[in-house]
């Protein structure tokens, strides 16, 4: 996992090292700097996360630190650190870009859950704007064989030829909708131009419109720089609106006014721009009652869903089960350098016998996990979470009905401990909730704890 990196810019070597002890206590790699020169050639070259900057610094001060930062990265996060007295020149550097300014002496947590609240909201920033500028893809695989996904793919071969109708992706979470919305993209001739995906539901309905239409230097108190919006990047490729059920109605409006022939203002200016964008939208959502309780509107749906496009829950399309944990079988393989040569038959009718409440997304995680957390060549029953084992007994029959006893035979103690140990993990360790899982009394649960080393 990627640590945060904070660039610490202090002419105190005492701050400076206080700093650096608290701050890698708390998980981040620090690189300090003891002058505005030294601390621009640093940001340059280790592209900090964020940067503690002194405002009082010797040779060129803090602010001006501050603006030639925001020159080269706009994005980079910068806290001040000021003296008493300096509150007029924190305030400035605030206007200037800041995220925000503390007062020495400081308290070390108070600053703690500054610097943890600014990387949450550029973390934000990174992950619902997620631009795709490669010139060229081919399209992701579509994994499946049974009928549904099989006749998926006839209407995806046509859509994808339809180069400017606008699409609408309805399916529950996990289904695939942006996986859908890039095979389209890539299987057309629009292939070569950008795919930009934006999530509307984590985005303020007050930045959308700039998100969407860009903004000229001025519009706003933050405006500082001319922004180009998504539609004007992703000219001549795709933009991919995903959860468009949670889009405010008045940023609808305006949706639906650039849909009518693909001109938009930015915000703050006068000229009319024209683009060549295809719009797939995507929602989980039942739009037909939101129109209804009016919080998303008529016309914009039928705009929208030109070609509607509806993705089947993995429950009702069981055949692909096996078939789609076999690709996530390979795919992790690769990517984990394992060598799991397939699936047990007990842990196949886990997993059919299971419903899938988060569809692909849910059963992806889960050969994750098992290709991760396993040693065998194959990927067995105890290798799936203790939930899947439990609901797939519950859902399809007794699942040890279907088990058989390899050649090689067994430790069924083993067997025993390991179910004991997810039992816990399952329930957090609260032993009542651990004994009905596995349909025992509370006395012999305990039994078996202290048996296999769980209880003292």
């Amino acid at each position: 996992m990627k640590l945060n990196k904070i660039l610490v810019v202090d002419d105190e070597h005492l701050i400076r090292w206080s700093l650096e002890q608290n701050l890698k206590k708390q998980g981040y790699d620090v690189i300090m700097a003891g002058t505005g020169e030294d601390a621009l050639q640093m940001a340059r070259e280790q592209q900090p996360d964020l940067v503690l900057l002194d405002i009082q610094l010797p040779g060129i001060s803090g602010i001006e630190v501050l603006e030639k930062l925001k020159d080269f990265d706009e994005e980079i996060v910068v806290i001040m650190l000021t003296a008493h007295g300096g509150l007029e020149t924190a305030v400035n550097a605030m206007r200037l870009g800041a995220y925000d300014y503390v007062s020495k002496p400081f308290n070390l947590d108070e600053l703690s859950i500054i610097i943890r609240k600014a990387l949450e909201n550029s973390d934000l920033k990174q992950e619902v704007v997620r631009l795709r500028t490669e010139t060229k893809r081919s399209a992701p695989d579509i994994i499946g064989g049974s009928q549904q996904t099989k006749y998926l793919m006839e209407v995806l071969e046509k859509v994808a030829k339809s180069e400017a109708s606008t699409v609408l992706v309805q399916g529950e979470s996990g289904t695939g909708k942006e996986l859908v919305a890039k095979w389209i993209h890539y299987s057309s001739s629009r292939a070569e131009k950008p795919f930009i995906a934006i999530n509307c539901a984590a985005v303020p309905a007050t930045l959308l419109e700039s998100e969407l239409f860009g903004h000229e230097k001025g519009a706003f108190t933050d405006a500082k720089s001319t922004k180009k919006g998504l539609f004007e990047l992703a000219d001549g490729g795709t933009v991919f609106l995903d959860e468009i059920g949670d889009m405010e109605m008045g940023m609808q409006a305006k949706l639906l006014r650039f849909l009518e022939d693909r001109s938009f203002r930015r915000i703050g200016g006068a000229r009319v721009y024209t683009v060549d964008v295809r719009i797939i939208s995507a929602t989980n959502k039942d739009l037909q009652k939101s129109i209804e309780e009016k919080i998303f509107r008529n016309d914009l749906y039928y705009r929208l869903q030109v070609i509607p496009i509806f993705l089947t829950p993995l429950r009702e399309r069981k055949e692909d089960v096996i078939v789609l944990a076999k690709h996530f079988v390979e795919m992790y393989n690769r990517d984990f350098n394992k060598k799991v040569q397939g699936i047990a038959g007990m842990a196949e009718r886990m997993m059919l016998d299971y419903n899938w409440p988060g569809n692909v997304r849910e059963l992806k995680n889960v050969i994750e996990r098992a290709i991760i957390l396993g040693n065998d060549e194959s990927l067995l029953m105890e290798h799936l979470p203790l939930e899947i084992v439990a609901k797939a007994s519950a859902q399809g029959g007794a699942p040890m009905a279907a088990f058989r006893l390899p050649p090689e035979g067994i430790d069924i103690e083993e067997v025993e401990k390991e179910l004991i140990r997810q039992a816990l993990d399952i329930t957090e360790w609260n032993q009542s909730k651990a004994a009905k899982k596995l349909n025992l009394g509370i006395d012999a649960f305990r039994y078996r704890m202290k048996k296999f080393g769980y209880l003292k």
